[in-house]
């Protein structure tokens, strides 16, 4: 190589022997930059050099970590030297930081954590952390049934549905609806109408374990699933429409109700009865729109499942009695005199041989419980009845004490009064005094019924100090029920170990039960073709 140097006295500064280069002086450098490029030529034709950088090349494929040093495994197993050629001699002054983009500050801080470092790092390098696996939380129709349960109900489906390759009709549907469905049996036609969704009339294998098991409907628990099947599908709440249908099946094939086959008309009312009793009870809001919430606190369902298992249909007391629906109609029927199925104020006011004020009777047609389903003025339908007997024989009952305490509050503040309750019990002591009966005053009433209840202000009552005391009913019968007052002055002790026997038993039951053996024992002494239920006489006092 040919060039023009100047030699000068600082020859320290460069190692001749490692260039293989003459001396070189700083101010040469100065005054002919390009010097340094051809410096850096000539220094990677070096042999230590062309080894030093092939030895480099050769651990970045195998994916070895470069060190500062330049060290590499294939330099070292051939014994060659692996230090880096210095263009400085040893001893001397340490050299300045290379000004290389990889090292210096500047593109560090810009290229940090995007690679490795072309000078290499006695580090370790930082692996990524792993990522957590969060699993699925939420399923479009439930979280899906274990896989042992899907194969055991698999199994139960293909041995119901062998031999029916085309699928079930609706008559032989009631094994699908027990057996693998856990529904009463009179959920059979509802739930095949609700497969069956183009009315082919049939249910095929396929259909069914779409809907049963696809749409994971196996794992609803029973009060979700009826509630799915009754209600429309544009709803989130049941009407009293949506249950005729279920009442229709339970008539035609309950054992207990064959006898109603010949009487089309008492079918309805028992079916309606039934409803109205279901949402008195279950149907808290009153507004006659029943929701999932409301059918999950009652006890409808388990009155369902024991109205399919039991033959005697007077067994279930809750909703399902024959004899409670007697005697809820019987006692309409005997009221309303003109057979118009309305009722006056004047017919209910002879209710329970005028058991009740004239006050009491006036805020009930005033509306003030509850709005008449009635479009005429001034009159009660059946269903109003229904409402007002439950509520008036079985007062221990939370609905029944909502009804009548909006009766007795009078300004609707939500409590009760002293003065709100001595209007009511005015027209109880003068009915006393006319009967020839020792009056009781007022003020000792009301120290009578304050020790009863225990409010927590004594100065007046609310409807949760009343919920919260099991005698609450003789207040309100104190009040607006002469005969029943009377009752709890004089009680027989009797009647109040038969109760203590049988706590199960409601004020209601025991009503029932009294008067449908007083209604028979009158059906006995008429005449047969009346009594037998099979003519339909509207001249007769009693309907069956």
């Amino acid at each position: 190589m040919v060039m023009d140097v100047e030699v000068v006295k600082d020859i320290a500064s460069f190692d001749p022997e490692l260039l293989q280069l003459p001396e070189v002086s700083p101010s040469a450098l100065k005054e002919n930059p390009q010097i340094a490029d051809q410096l850096y030529t000539h220094w990677l034709t070096l042999p230590e050099t062309i080894k030093l950088v092939k030895s480099v090349i050769d651990d970045a494929k195998v994916g070895l970590p470069l060190g500062i040093s330049g060290t590499s495994n294939n330099a070292s197993s051939a014994g060659a030297s692996t230090s880096l050629p210095s263009i400085f001699p040893t001893g001397g002054t340490p050299p300045l930081s290379p000004r290389s983009m990889s090292g210096s500050p500047r593109a560090a801080r810009r290229g940090f954590g995007v690679g490795p470092s072309n000078l290499g790092s006695s580090l370790k390098p930082v692996s990524e952390p792993a990522k957590e696996v969060i699993p699925q939380f939420y399923f479009l129709n439930g979280r899906p049934p274990p896989s042992d349960l899907k194969d055991q109900c698999l199994s139960t489906i293909n041995h119901i549905f062998f031999g029916h390759e085309s699928g079930i009709h609706i008559q032989e549907f009631k094994s699908v609806t027990k057996e693998i469905c856990k529904l009463p049996s009179f959920f059979s036609s509802v739930l095949f109408k609700k497969i069956d969704v183009n009315c082919t009339g049939i249910v095929t294998r396929d259909s069914f374990i779409d809907y049963w098991i696809h749409r994971n409907t196996m794992i609803m628990d029973i009060t979700t699933h009826i509630f799915t099947i009754l209600k429309q599908p544009d709803r989130k709440y049941l009407t009293q429409e949506d249950f005729k249908p279920l009442l229709r099946e339970l008539l035609s094939s309950h054992p207990g109700l064959e006898f109603l086959q010949n009487t089309p008309e008492f079918q309805d009312r028992y079916a309606e009865t039934v409803i109205y009793r279901i949402f008195y009870y279950v149907n808290r809001s009153g507004n006659g729109h029943l929701t999932l919430r409301e059918l999950k606190r009652g006890n409808l369902i388990a009155a369902m499942q024991h109205a399919d298992e039991e033959e005697d249909i007077n067994k279930v007391l809750r909703y399902f009695s024959y004899e409670h629906f007697y005697v809820i109609y019987c006692k309409f029927w005997e009221l309303d005199t003109d057979h118009d199925f309305l009722i006056d104020k004047e017919n209910l006011i002879r209710y329970g041989n005028h058991a009740l004020t004239y006050r009491i009777v006036d805020r009930i047609f005033v509306q003030v419980p509850r709005k008449f389903t009635s479009k005429v003025e001034g009159k009660m339908s059946y269903e109003d009845f229904v409402y007002f007997i439950l509520a008036e024989e079985d007062k221990s009952s939370e609905p029944s004490l909502e009804y009548w305490f909006k009766c007795i509050d009078l300004d609707g503040n939500g409590i009760l009064t002293p003065n709100e309750m001595q209007f009511f019990y005015e027209e109880q002591l003068h009915r006393m005094e006319c009967m020839a009966q020792e009056p009781v005053l007022f003020e000792d009433i009301l120290c009578q019924m304050v020790d009863m209840i225990s409010p927590e202000i004594e100065s007046y009552f609310t409807l949760r100090d009343l919920k919260g005391c099991k005698l609450s009913g003789n207040i309100f019968n104190i009040l607006f029920n002469l005969n029943k007052f009377m009752a709890f002055e004089t009680r027989d002790p009797f009647l109040i170990r038969q109760e203590r026997e049988n706590p199960t038993l409601t004020e209601w039951d025991r009503f029932a039960h009294r008067e449908y053996i007083r209604l028979s024992m009158e059906e006995d002494g008429e005449d047969a073709s009346i009594g037998s239920g099979d003519v339909w006489d509207e001249s007769a006092e009693a309907p069956f």
